[in-house]
């Protein structure tokens, strides 16, 4: 009986405690899933100058469910402002969402944490507008004046930042859907994704795999991260989101070749399969035939081909279309396909990308014809136009009454600007008013317009020299690789893989067309199969055969036994310091004149992977100049020119105005009137020849 009490006791006791720990349960806050990504204003701090404006941009990506958006701006105001008259005004893709009054408490020095509307954001690119209005405090409190052209008075420090917090949606859109995840931003800046290729990769391997990088790296909005290129293994796949494997099918790991699809004769067809899609989605590009698998690899290039396909599985065989179209040079560039309004007092600006090859440049007689159109309640004898390429004011003009419903802007694009590739045309509007000193009528807001008919007329030239001011140039001409044979070392180990992925990184991202041609050697290779290319050699003196061969070619030479860098006429450098450091090196191809060869260098793997790293983004490129390059692990840089006279001839006469229509438009007439006037005596002569035959005979 003792006994049992107990026993009713102890179970009473245990139904109290799991009592209490399903309350508990139930009682604590669910887990936060959602993830947040912060994007820092860019660059340096920032100051607002009277009334003028910052835009801040940031993405949101297609798979992320927002769920707040909080923004954080960190700044100080000046002590000339007029408190509670001096205004900050946010907007978000344009719409006002918030305004606030700075305070100069605490020196001026603020701290603002608010959230934006959600219903603003749009898919892709945003931007944050920042308005200022600064009032003075020496002006009289009977008028007030707008002090809008002179005064720094708000500084925006570069601390302040743009939250997004969001949940991932599921991969539920197959291929397209991994694609867009893999060149996230998120992703990426997480380094969450991975191009892998098998250990000792085969060249149609890593052939496949640069193409599929390069229509990869397209997705990737951020100038600061790359893609890497790893060998398949374990350490390579910890803690990565998503996984991109192309390999040969015998070198496909057995547990994944498990999940792939067996309705496809691999011999004769590839396959681009999603594959772990809950755990670790990882997209494996495979064939039996080496040819198909670069033929994959140029469809994974095609980014608006990969775009498309919703499901997990795309076959591809000898009949499947992959080409993507070049890029089209056109001497005529359409500035807005719209038109653009543009609202506002006083000053008003509209940016425009112009995308050009990386070996073009402006050459003579390119114009600019902006159509546009104004409001008639301006103070004509302030307000004026002004274009600008690339921040370079070529051209202003005043507004006037008379012109208001319809004026026209012609400026000549000055050849000294020396622009090649992409380039902006910013157009920009002061728009004056007369008697508006606090506070504009939301009816009489001044505007401007351009129209649709506004275009860029411009002549190109090509860029020859070989200089890594014109870089990617020879490797991407017009859009395409230029005939590209890369060497590499026979034994390849992560710094190489990761240089490589390098170099590729930011070649993918001029490369707008994916049937140019790549081809991989070991450093074996004979001198004849480099002909007729333009070659980039990674690795070391001892590591690879190209290097050392030509070691006497090369600006910053190797010592005798290639264990370091040696000093040159540009450059002292110690025994010690010369095998720490990385080098890039531009020169004219020993295989073939015209052509060029990178050699991406050092005297161990660690430190030509330091000099590919230069040449990875767009944001470290610019540091990249001359032919000659040297880095140190300290990230200090020297660059310089050693060539004298660089590049490829002149352009003949013909070929001159071949390129240019216009002129060859005026050389045909010519031609064609020169051929009617000869054509025209001959037959006038003839006749007289005849007239007097017959006389003769009379």
């Amino acid at each position: 009986m003792m006994m049992k009490k107990q026993m009713v006791i102890l179970l009473t006791c245990l139904s109290l405690f799991l009592i209490q720990l399903n309350v508990a349960a139930a009682e604590a806050p669910p887990q936060d899933t959602r993830l947040t990504y912060t994007t820092s204003f860019t660059g340096a701090d920032t100051v607002l100058k009277g009334s003028s404006a910052q835009q801040q941009y940031f993405e949101v990506m297609d798979y992320w469910n927002v769920d707040e958006i909080r923004i954080n701006l960190h700044f100080q105001i000046s002590q000339i402002t007029k408190e509670q008259i001096s205004s900050v005004t946010l907007t978000l893709n344009g719409s006002p969402f918030y305004t606030f009054r700075p305070s100069l408490k605490d020196n001026g020095e603020q701290q603002l944490v608010l959230q934006a509307p959600k219903g603003l954001l749009k898919k892709g690119t945003n931007t944050l507008g920042i308005q200022g209005y600064l009032q003075s405090n020496n002006t009289d409190d009977l008028y007030c004046d707008v002090d809008y052209d002179y005064e720094n008075w708000l500084h925006l420090f570069n601390t302040s930042s743009i939250s997004v917090m969001y949940t991932p949606k599921p991969l539920t859109g197959g291929i397209s859907d991994f694609s867009e995840r893999f060149s996230g931003v998120d992703t990426l800046t997480k380094n969450q994704s991975v191009l892998t290729v098998p250990d000792k990769s085969t060249g149609a391997e890593l052939e496949s795999a640069t193409y599929a990088l390069s229509g990869l790296v397209k997705g990737n909005t951020l100038d600061n991260r790359t893609i890497p290129m790893l060998p398949y293994r374990s350490d390579a796949l910890k803690n990565k989101a998503a996984v991109v494997l192309v390999a040969m099918y015998d070198r496909v790991p057995s547990g994944l070749k498990a999940q792939l699809s067996t309705s496809e004769d691999l011999s004769t067809h590839a396959l681009l399969q999603l594959v772990n899609k809950d755990t670790q989605p990882l997209l494996v590009v495979t064939s039996k035939d080496k040819n198909l698998l670069i033929k994959a690899g140029r469809f994974v290039a095609n980014e608006e081909l990969l775009g498309q396909i919703n499901s997990d599985i795309k076959v591809v065989d000898d009949a499947t279309e992959v080409s993507a179209p070049p890029l089209s040079i056109s001497s005529n560039i359409t500035l807005s396909e719209t038109g653009d309004k543009l609202t506002g007092a006083r000053h008003q600006e509209q940016t425009y990308f112009v995308s050009l090859p990386s070996n073009r440049s402006i050459a003579d007689s390119g114009r600019i014809r902006l159509d546009f159109r104004y409001a008639q309640n301006l103070d004509f004898d302030r307000s004026l136009v002004t274009v600008s390429i690339n921040n370079t004011p070529i051209g202003s003009k005043k507004l006037t009454k008379e012109l208001a419903n319809g004026d026209k802007l012609d400026l000549p694009v000055p050849q000294s600007l020396n622009i090649s590739g992409n380039f902006t045309v910013n157009v920009a509007f002061d728009l004056e008013l007369k008697g508006a000193e606090c506070t504009l009528d939301k009816e009489q807001m001044p505007w401007a317009y351009i129209s649709k008919d506004s275009v860029m007329r411009l002549n190109t030239k090509d860029r020859t020299d070989l200089l890594f001011n014109n870089y990617p140039y020879p490797f991407i001409r017009d859009g395409l690789y230029n005939q590209v044979a890369v060497v590499l070392p026979q034994e390849m180990d992560d710094y190489s893989y990761l240089s490589l992925a390098n170099v590729f990184n930011l070649l993918g991202k001029y490369a707008s067309g994916n049937i140019g041609n790549i081809q991989f050697y070991t450093d074996t290779i004979s001198a004849d199969h480099l002909k007729n290319n333009n070659v980039i050699a990674i690795g070391s003196y001892k590591n690879n055969k190209i290097i050392r061969d030509h070691n006497d070619k090369l600006y910053f030479q190797y010592n005798g036994n290639g264990t370091a860098i040696r000093s040159n006429e540009k450059m002292s450098i110690e025994d010690h310091y010369g095998a720490q450091i990385g080098t890039l090196q531009l020169i004219e191809s020993p295989f073939e004149a015209g052509r060029g060869l990178l050699a991406v260098t050092g005297a161990h793997s660690e430190e030509y992977y330091l000099a590919s790293k230069l040449i990875a983004t767009e944001r470290d490129k610019w540091k990249v100049f001359g032919d000659g390059v040297i880095v140190d692990k300290d990230g200090n840089i020297n660059a310089h020119r050693f060539k004298i006279i660089t590049g490829a001839a002149e352009d003949s006469v013909v070929k001159k105005i071949t390129e240019r229509t216009d002129v060859l438009s005026f050389v045909i007439v010519i031609v064609l009137v020169l051929a009617l006037v000869i054509l025209s005596l001959i037959l006038l002569l003839r006749k007289h020849m005849k007239k007097r035959g017959d006389n003769r005979e009379t």
